[in-house]
């Protein structure tokens, strides 16, 4: 806090009041008892940057700026102004309104607050509307067309808690930062997971953060919670092959082996990358297939990817391919309408295929893959097959699996780093060989293991 904005807060406290006088004075309203001899030299000391403050900026002159009353009575009047100066006072220190000042300009007649939202003590009354927790978020959301409508639906999870603990007519400006914990805290108390605390604080951060750059609000309440993801790894589950293939065999028909497939062997979202599929993104010759991503379709350059047709994948896409209807567009036709669910049905044909169901059942079979191709391609190829960032993989996505426990256990490790031996020597004798195959009158400094006694020069003899 500034020399200034503390002086006009204890001003504040002490019930002293502060306004332009005519001509360049500055009036002063305060009990005797409150001008202590400090305050009275800090405020001559201040004057002329108090004098700037209370200066409307933009004045011409430096004049203040008039509210006209009309014909009013004395006493009105001066009700008007003290209200006017708790205004001012406010907007200069940066205080809230207590309750009685937000009653009085909640109720203000429509042309006297359009005059305090002319000379800025308080804001529009459209915008203050939009001020309110629920019409703010719900308005932010609707703006962002450029999102996908899973985004806005989780968005609105967000705002459906955030309206339902602070009341959905609550001022933005009437929320703390101690609020913002009180909110975090009673998510908790809900038995939400840890994750999901998080995504909703961020989701809750995101909204005031939007609040502060539409000038609604001057600091983010929400700011300073945790809300970074972070992966679990007890919600981690590998899905073997075999565990698939028993799942496969379970499944109703040749569409839901290709969601499963599509899951497991080709790593893609469900169902968002699924039901985005069409006969045309299949490329049959190379066997590749472009798949559209809604979830990163806003990244430039991220709108979609290539992937390879598995071995694992290719006979279930033609099965697929072999039971569409004529004039198919889409692989998947089942589950387009937005009611559906398949991670319901999912669950059935996994406990049909005698198994229990693991949690976050089709983000693990697209774990399951990344883990696996980990082993065999480079990481930058698996990410982008997979549509992901290395950072992303390795916090949410890769797992340590059982056969990497028994490769360990039979000496994996130990003949991983026999392998890694092998070619560093083989490279330092690629080396050797190159060198050796330079021109002879080229000289080289002779190594230590080559140089022989009589070749050696004593320290003395170097030093001259």
């Amino acid at each position: 806090m500034t020399d200034i904005a503390r002086l006009l807060a204890d001003c504040n406290a002490h019930g002293i009041r502060l306004a332009l006088a005519d001509g360049d004075g500055l009036a002063i309203d305060a009990p005797q008892v409150a001008l202590t001899p400090d305050l009275i030299d800090r405020i001559k000391s201040h004057k002329a940057d108090l004098l700037g403050v209370l200066r409307p900026a933009g004045a011409p002159g430096g004049k203040r700026k008039a509210i006209r009353l009309g014909k009013v009575s004395q006493r009105t009047a001066e009700q008007v102004k003290f209200r006017v100066e708790r205004l001012l006072e406010a907007k200069l220190t940066g205080h809230s309104l207590d309750a009685d000042m937000a009653r009085w300009v909640a109720d203000l007649p429509g042309p006297l607050a359009d005059k305090l939202a002319r000379v800025r003590l308080i804001p529009k009354r459209e915008l203050a509307l939009a001020a309110t927790l629920e019409r703010f978020i719900e308005g932010y959301i609707k703006r962002r067309t450029d999102t996908s409508p899973n985004t806005r639906r989780i968005w609105r999870q967000t705002a459906t808690k955030l309206a339902k603990y602070f009341g959905p007519q609550k001022p933005l400006d009437e929320i703390t930062r101690g609020d913002a914990k009180d909110w975090r805290l009673s998510l908790i108390s809900c038995g939400l997971a840890d994750a999901s605390v998080r995504k909703h604080c961020g989701f809750a951060k995101h909204f005031f953060a939007q609040a502060v750059d539409h000038e609604l609000i001057p600091s983010n309440p929400f700011g300073k919670l945790v809300s970074s993801p972070v992966g679990n790894e007890a919600r981690q589950f590998f899905v073997t092959h075999e565990a698939t293939d028993e799942i496969l065999d379970a499944a109703p028909d040749a569409e839901w082996r290709l969601i499963i497939a599509l899951s497991r062997y080709g790593g893609l979202r469900c169902p968002s990358e699924h039901l985005s599929l069409r006969w045309e993104d299949v490329d049959w010759a190379n066997k590749r297939l472009q798949v559209t991503s809604p979830k990163t379709a806003r990244h430039v350059g991220h709108e979609s990817r290539i992937i390879p047709i598995f071995p694992e994948l290719m006979p279930h896409l033609e099965a697929a391919w072999e039971a569409a209807s004529p004039g198919a567009e889409y692989l998947i036709n089942r589950y387009r309408n937005k009611g559906s669910n398949m991670r319901t049905q999912m669950t059935r044909i996994v406990k049909r295929a005698g198994l229990t169901p693991w949690p976050r059942i089709f983000h693990n079979l697209r774990s399951s893959r990344q883990t696996e191709l980990e082993e065999t391609f480079p990481s930058h190829v698996v990410c982008k097959w997979i549509g992901n960032s290395p950072q992303v993989a390795r916090k949410h996505y890769l797992q340590t699996t059982d056969e990497h426990f028994e490769r360990a256990i039979k000496g994996g490790a130990e003949s991983g780093a026999q392998v890694a031996q092998n070619e560093a020597q083989q490279a330092h004798a690629a080396c050797r060989s190159e060198s050796q195959e330079v021109e002879p009158t080229q000289q080289y400094p002779l190594a230590m293991s080559e140089v022989t006694p009589s070749e050696a020069i004593p320290c003395d003899v170097m030093a001259r």
